[in-house]
Parts: structure tokens; C-alpha cells; sequence
């Protein structure tokens, strides 16, 4: 796992053992999220205000239920890398993705974001399963192509075929069809081993531990918002305390990129490819799928 050609986090190339599992093919829908909360009345970290004599100088529209958004931009801005592009709307939550306007109407079968890291544990305790480890994400996600640049080989199109929910063309002008955001979940080809969206589409948690000495653990690229420490601990400070680490903001290892990732860019829709998220931080293009491990 991992490559010495791209991002200095995902080096070295090293061999890693992983026992036999079963991976969920596709991304947890929004359809099977809300059948989750119905069963069970969970309330998301998004959904949760955070507690507000930990920040007493907080902006209070901080201090206020809610989630990362990446808005639409209708033409050139002067927001030149991915960290500019993201707010922190109030009400945005799994069922209100761009805000308290907005609604999961006909996204049944997108995949589910605005999850922190403890309600895909969650989620994942009630369905009798587990989040991946990073190593048994990436194994999975390269579906026997050891060594390859991307899931499906090392042509970013082969045959001009688009095989991923990605970015492409400037921030405001996105020249394919995923301009949208999230797609419907397995909307493109499979990997070798029948899995669905292991790029592109929305970041996926793993258990993995981001841990502080890695490289860009203090920088964070790509898709990832603005003063991210700070919005991490709003969001930590609503989470009830059986749900927090104590020590301060534990970050997890997410992979795959999203629909925010550009070839001419980031180019973290990659198998290798890993960033660092807070736990207690979900966004727009966040989610996740389980794994069944023997017992």
C-alpha cells in the first residue's frame, strides 16, 4: 500500500497483511441512514449544538447546529484553493445537506454525508458491522491491481470512459455532468472486486489513526475546509461526552477523494491516496461504508 509518487503522506510503498473481510459494496445511502435514525432516534453530531461555555469568544453562528458546506460559485472568485471554498452553514446535517432549506428529496440512493466519525460508528455498531481499517480500504479499493495509479488501472480515462464522480474544469465550471455534487451510488464501473465508488463521489472514514507526526498533518490540501482545527472543536464540543476522545481532536484517516477532486489538481481519488479529518468533523463530501469482519 501507498506510493512514492504523488503526496508526501502516502509514502513509503510498503507491504501490509490484512485477514479476510467482507467489504459493503456500495457507500451507506441516505435511505438506509434515515432507516437507521428512524429505528433508533439518533441525532448526529451536526445535528447537536455545541456547548457554548467552552467558547465563550465563539462566533454564534458557530455555536449553532450544523455542518461544512461547499457552495455553488457561479463564476470566477477570488477563493484560489480548496480550503477557501467551505462555510460552516448552520442546520446543515445528513438530512438538510446544503443547509436548512435544502432536503435529501429524490437522493435515496446517494450516499449519506455530514456524518462525523462517531455516527458512522454509530451506524455501523447498530448494522452488526465495523468501519474498514485504511489498509483493508485500500487493499479492497485496488481490486487486485497491486501498484496501479487509480482503481481501474493507471489511464485516468481509458477509452475516454469516465469512471469516476470527479471534478472537471475550474471551481465555478465544472465541464462534465458531476457539477451536481454526490451521484446516486454505483452510478460508474465497479472495481475488480465489485465495489462501487472506491473513487470520487464522497471521502470515506476508516478507523485509521491520522496521526500527528505524518506529513500534512498540520497542512491539510486538497478538499478540505478552511481553519479546520478550529470548526473541529465546535464540532467536537457538541458531541456528548461518552462520544469524545479525551486529549484533544483524535483525526482519522479518510480515503478515496470526492466529487470535489480534480485531475489537474489534487489527484487524491487515488487508492494511496489519505487525508487526515477530526472525528468529530463531518462535510458536505463525507461518508462512509461498512465492513464485516469473521469472528
Amino acid at each position: 500500500m501507498g506510493s512514492d509518487d504523488f503526496h508526501p503522506e502516502e509514502r513509503p510503498v510498503r507491504t501490509v497483511a490484512v485477514d479476510g473481510f467482507w467489504m459493503d459494496t456500495r457507500l451507506v445511502t441516505v435511505a438506509e441512514f434515515r432507516r437507521f435514525v428512524r429505528q433508533t432516534g439518533y441525532l448526529t453530531v451536526a445535528e447537536l449544538a455545541p456547548d457554548a461555555a467552552a467558547f465563550p469568544a465563539g462566533d454564534p453562528a458557530s455555536l449553532l447546529p450544523g455542518s461544512l458546506v461547499c457552495p455553488a460559485t457561479a463564476g470566477p472568485d477570488d477563493r484560489h484553493d480548496g480550503g477557501d471554498w467551505w462555510s460552516r452553514v448552520p442546520g446543515a446535517s445528513w438530512c438538510h445537506p446544503e443547509g436548512p432549506h435544502s432536503s435529501i428529496l429524490r437522493r435515496d440512493k446517494h450516499p449519506v454525508t455530514h456524518v462525523a466519525y462517531a455516527d458512522a460508528l454509530a451506524y455501523a455498531d447498530w448494522a452488526g458491522k465495523a468501519l474498514p481499517t485504511e489498509a483493508e480500504w485500500e487493499y479492497a479499493a485496488r481490486g487486485g491491481l497491486h501498484g496501479a495509479a487509480f482503481v481501474w488501472g493507471d489511464d485516468l480515462a481509458p477509452a475516454g470512459q469516465q469512471m469516476a464522480n470527479i471534478w472537471h474544469g475550474r471551481r465555478w465550471q465544472s465541464l462534465l455532468w458531476d457539477h451536481a455534487g454526490t451521484s446516486p451510488v454505483a452510478t460508474f464501473p465497479a472495481n475488480g472486486y465489485g465495489l462501487y465508488d472506491m473513487a470520487g463521489n464522497v471521502w470515506e472514514w476508516t478507523c485509521g489513526d491520522f496521526r500527528p507526526g505524518d506529513p500534512c498533518a498540520s497542512g491539510f490540501p486538497c478538499c478540505v475546509p478552511p481553519d479546520l482545527r478550529r470548526e473541529a472543536a465546535v464540532a467536537a464540543a457538541a458531541e456528548p461526552a461518552a462520544r469524545r476522545q479525551a486529549g484533544g481532536i483524535t483525526l482519522r484517516v479518510i480515503k478515496g477523494g470526492s466529487h470535489l477532486c480534480a485531475p489537474d489538481a489534487c489527484l487524491r481519488f487515488r487508492p494511496a491516496a489519505r487525508q487526515g479529518q477530526p472525528a468529530g468533523s463531518g462535510a458536505g463530501h463525507l461518508g462512509f461504508r461498512c465492513v464485516l469482519r469473521p469472528s
